[in-house]
């Protein structure tokens, strides 16, 4: 958490493998190999294709044995089916932000990291995103987000993100 320019999403952007360091190192904890989903502020996806062809080709590039079983599985789980196959253009926020975060499920990861996930989000749409993630977490899943306020990181944060003289440790 911090102000804007603190360097928030710049660390996101490194620890998901996205930008390089220019300085100070990243060290994952002794024998963790984590795969790493990103979901950046502005949504990762193809405008002119649908959340189901978004997913299949995410999930293929992804390496899944089989993309179209686990864009099926994401639909499900992102509760997109009423809006599978419509072109993402026409779809709203929440439900963009939701196939944004399906897109970061296709491969599978142990870590999700999260750039102001509700932003751009409706009360209704945030409560909905943070009970999604809350099942992610329940399930073993580690989240690391940049939240918009620190009251939502107060309620939201329930993790340890060590740092020492630009080293972090998660």
């Amino acid at each position: 958490i911090g102000p804007n320019g603190a360097g928030k999403t710049t660390l996101l952007t490194i620890l998901a493998g996205v930008t390089r360091a220019t300085a100070g190192t990243v060290e994952w904890a002794e024998g963790a190999t984590p795969r790493i989903g990103w979901v950046p502020q502005r949504p990762a996806l193809y405008q002119r294709l649908t959340p189901r062809e978004n997913l299949r080709l995410f999930a293929g590039l992804e390496g899944a044995a089989d993309a179209d079983a686990l864009a099926e599985e994401l639909i499900a789980r992102a509760d997109l089916g009423a809006f599978a196959d419509r072109p993402a253009a026409k779809l709203s926020t929440g439900t963009i932000q939701r196939l944004n975060l399906a897109i970061a499920l296709a491969g599978r990861p142990s870590v999700l990291l999260l750039d102001e996930p509700t932003a751009t989000l409706s009360p209704d749409q945030r409560h909905r995103l943070w009970e999604w993630l809350g099942v992610l977490r329940a399930e073993g899943m580690a989240l690391l987000f940049s939240p918009e306020s620190v009251d939502q990181a107060m309620r939201r944060g329930q993790g340890k993100l060590g740092f020492t003289r630009g080293r972090a440790q998660l």
